[in-house]
């Protein structure tokens, strides 16, 4: 390898850390969940059961 390849590698790898440190991956983003209000109008939009019937049909009653 040259030099500059080592270089690019070593600049690269930088970047992504500095990225992962940062925790704001814009290719990440649309996987965040958002708050439960926000899920629970988009489970509604699709025709799902709201977000609290779903959280209370998880678990039995105790």
């Amino acid at each position: 390898m040259t030099d500059e390849a080592i270089l690019r590698i070593a600049a690269i790898s930088a970047v992504l850390s500095i990225i992962e440190l940062q925790g704001d991956d814009g290719a990440n983003i649309g996987r965040n969940t958002g708050n439960a209000w926000s899920q629970d109008h988009i489970r509604m939009n699709m025709g799902l059961s709201s977000l609290m019937n779903n959280r209370s049909s998880r678990s039995p009653w105790r």
